[in-house]
């Protein structure tokens, strides 16, 4: 017995030690974060970083959040969110330090080479060869964006990518991307953000869904210098969502009110609502309130300006770090002294950190001066009538304290022009050109993936019919495609409005959500901002989503987190992470205001990252999607709205054929003037050439097929430099796609020196199409319009 009772006892000491260690350890790791903030503002009021967004303030809460995040979550968070990576060893301080100073090395800063700002975390997705890791095995980050409340629609994709595997059984096998559903993505906010429709409508399409989303909310009071009260119904984010909360038998949350102080309530909470979401996929928000912000909002500015003496007295008292310390010492985990050494022992560790942080990034660029000086010295000593300028630029460069890469390239520059003998200054311009090639690869590589899973590498497969293939509308082409496609490949999800029961507003998923599952083909809300986050998430997770937005004038609604993640994403992670999400719509050609769209000059704008794909015709928009499939990049679709009932062959390999990117189709040859054109257009122009034809006039049409990437290998410049004159025509306005294909041709490809009389631009009016068929053609290209043009350009 007395055995016994001694084991116990050693047990219960060993069971206190273990949470005593656990209770300081989360101290100290909040008290590093502290140090780290208080120090990267010096360093940006310094002038040694640009500058600064930091969590202070919300260190409690994140070491609390931090516990219940497992191997195999995902987090998708905003930029202030430095104690939780701290606190699951993401990242250390002084990695937090690289990204502050914007060192491009990736090795110093492993979350974006010094491409976002301080505190914009992320963990590698992908192998240098694009395959995807074992996410379900690691901690994973989705690379932070700034947009407010940007980061809520993919982490309702990241979420519902854990329904899908838990729900679709062909997705079983890939135990490598997900342990049965069981992820839970963690996602951040700021209480004012919660202000924004990404925010209400990520909400309600999780409580609909019902996915392990659990959303953080840090209430400090303030949307910068805005309080609370002018931002949210009832001043309070809970309240107002009340009519969320889950009850049984409904769909909803599962909503938590904690202090940002107490430590001991936050863990509580966070261990009940994560376990849940686990467990039964239900979505949590824990409202965090009593948060304080002891830095103010950024940089920028100081909260004194807008907070009264009164808040600012009960922040410094309802502190978090103070209310921890004093929770320590009123339960006896620890004496002052102890709490004293880590307070210290803090500070003393973030400023070693942010040193060797500083020297790393440093180091490369001193190199730099160190050989551009002594290049101009040896110019100067070669070339005398340029000496005492290259020796004046040279104490120049010398004299900058802390240099960066753009004032050595600047004086090297400098330098180059003032040399007499340019013979002497071989080696200076052979360094200058090798300098500019390491800043390529640092600071503007990257954008599509570059390795094995780049889609310009997918080599061409050429269509073939069989002698007895069948014709058919082109809807049913692509309804064949997609069947063979959900056959042969189980990551294929497809998701819209409309598309699941009714099999998409064009027929194009007819009969295949019966076929294939409800959980692969189904229906969405009106809600295009978080069907594109749907699809960015579950693309981020090594599946492989097409995202439908109805018709292409809805693409407005779901541009920003495309624009801002999907297609930075790869860039700005230097190839981490990717995002092959598909976006399938469809436009051009109909009639009325918001049905009539061709929008391309917006995106081809706004979504550099993503491929945008034309297709003249159902057939090659099949070749399309099987290009895209076989790489890692982001891409749009674009079918012809007035295309799905055009009648088309079948092909034999309809799986196997691929379309090539960037790659325009001679779809009609000629002699006398190059007409480039994509989409529904092309029926235009060829109904004008055959009247031109008429004429003796010989049209050479060129459909792009691909806007992004456009004629990588130069076809349009060959046909130009055969007929010396070019017309570019599309249904965007004036200056929008048709000014882009031209500024290619001519800039890039350089064919204004072919030009026989000035090139052309055919667009639609500025206006959007009136209702009605009189309203297209008056409003959009049409033939008699391009017959005249062209026969103009002839008679020049």
């Amino acid at each position: 017995m007395e055995n016994l009772t001694m084991q116990s006892s050693s047990l219960e000491r060993l069971s206190f030690e273990n949470f005593r260690a656990e209770v300081l350890q989360d101290y100290r790791i909040a008290c590093l974060s502290r140090e780290a903030g208080l120090l990267g503002r010096k360093e940006v009021l310094t002038g040694k970083a640009k500058f600064g967004i930091f969590g202070d303030g919300k260190e409690l809460a994140q070491v609390a959040m931090a516990k219940f995040f497992q191997p195999g979550d995902f987090r998708s968070g905003y930029y202030r969110d430095q104690t939780f990576a701290f606190a699951t060893e993401l990242a250390t301080v002084e990695q937090f330090f690289a990204q502050l100073y914007a060192d491009p090395d990736l090795s110093h800063d492993p979350f974006s080479a010094g491409r976002q700002m301080v505190s914009h975390f992320a963990t590698p997705f992908v192998n240098e060869n694009g395959d995807w890791l074992p996410l379900a095995e690691r901690k994973n980050i989705t690379a932070d964006i700034a947009p407010t409340a940007g980061q809520m629609p993919r982490g309702l994709g990241l979420a519902f990518a854990s329904k899908s595997f838990r729900n679709i059984p062909a997705l079983k096998q890939f135990s490598d991307l997900s342990n049965n559903g069981n992820e839970v993505c963690f996602v951040t906010i700021g209480d004012a953000s919660t202000s924004e429709g990404h925010f209400w409508e990520s909400i309600n399409a999780a409580g609909v869904l019902q996915v392990p989303m659990a959303v953080f909310v840090w209430d400090d009071g303030y949307g910068i210098s805005v309080p609370k009260k002018y931002q949210t119904t009832k001043g309070s984010i809970s309240e107002a969502l009340k009519g969320f909360q889950k009850e049984d038998d409904t769909n909803g949350f599962n909503i938590y009110k904690v202090k940002g102080w107490d430590y001991a309530g936050m863990c509580e909470a966070f261990e009940e609502g994560i376990r849940l979401a686990r467990e039964t996929h239900t979505p949590a928000l824990f409202h965090v309130e009593e948060i304080t912000q002891p830095q103010g909002h950024s940089t920028s500015g100081s909260h004194e300006r807008y907070k009264t003496a009164e808040r600012l007295s009960w922040e410094r008292e309802w502190d978090c770090l103070k209310k921890m310390r004093e929770w320590i010492l009123s339960n006896v985990l620890a004496e002052e002294e102890e709490l004293d050494d880590i307070e210290a022992e803090a500070k003393n560790s973030v400023r070693q950190s942010r040193l060797k942080a500083w020297e790393a990034y440093l180091l490369p660029i001193k190199q730099q001066v160190t050989k551009a000086v002594e290049l101009m010295n040896d110019v100067a000593s070669k070339d005398a009538a340029s000496a005492n300028s290259i020796n004046a630029l040279v104490k120049e460069l010398q004299s900058i304290r802390e240099p960066l890469r753009r004032d050595v390239m600047r004086v090297l520059s400098a330098a180059l022009n003032t040399v007499a003998n340019r013979d002497t200054a071989y080696w200076l311009n052979d360094f200058y050109n090798d300098l500019l090639k390491e800043a390529k690869e640092l600071y503007n590589s990257h954008l599509y993936n570059e390795g094995s899973k780049s889609t310009l590498k997918i080599p061409e497969t050429k269509v073939q019919y069989a002698a007895d293939a069948p014709t058919m509308n082109g809807f049913e082409v692509l309804n064949r495609y997609f069947d063979k496609l959900f056959a042969a490949n189980p990551k294929v999800l497809a998701f819209g409005e409309d598309l699941g029961f009714i099999g998409d507003v064009n027929q194009g998923f007819s009969g295949l959500q019966a076929k294939h599952g409800e959980d692969r083909i189904f229906d969405t809300g009106i809600r295009e901002l978080t069907i594109m986050g749907q699809g960015i998430g579950l693309a981020m997770r090594g599946l492989r989503p097409i995202a439908e937005i109805q018709y292409l004038d809805y693409l407005l609604y779901g541009l920003e987190p495309l624009s801002d993640d999907a297609a930075t994403l790869h860039y700005r992670t230097k190839g981490q992470q990717s995002c092959p999400i598909i976006v399938r719509t469809r436009g051009h050609r109909l009639e009325g205001i918001w049905h009539s769209g061709s929008p391309m000059g917006m995106v081809i704008n706004s979504l550099r990252g993503m491929w945008v794909c034309v297709p003249r015709n159902m057939v090659q928009a099949a070749g399309l999607y099987n290009t895209l499939l076989q790489g890692n990049d982001p891409a749009i679709v674009i079918e012809c709205l007035n295309g799905y009932r055009l009648k088309e062959k079948l092909p034999s390999n309809l799986l196997d054929f691929t379309v090539p990117l960037g790659t325009p189709e001679i779809v009609k040859e000629g002699s006398d003037v190059t007409v480039v054109t994509y989409g529904s257009t092309l029926r235009v122009v060829m109904e004008a050439a055959q009247l031109l034809e008429k004429r003796n006039i010989h049209c050479e049409v060129v459909d792009v097929q691909t806007l992004l990437p456009f004629d990588i290998h130069l076809k349009i410049l060959d046909s130009l430099k055969k007929t010396n004159r070019i017309v570019f025509i599309d249904e965007d306005v004036p200056g929008g796609a048709t000014a882009y294909m031209f500024q290619q041709v001519m800039e890039v490809q350089g064919g204004y020196r072919y030009l026989d009389v000035a090139p052309r631009t055919i667009s639609a009016k500025a206006h959007r199409p009136p209702y009605g068929s009189d309203g297209d053609y008056f409003s959009k290209p049409n033939a008699e319009e391009i017959e005249a043009v062209v026969k103009q350009m002839m008679a020049e």
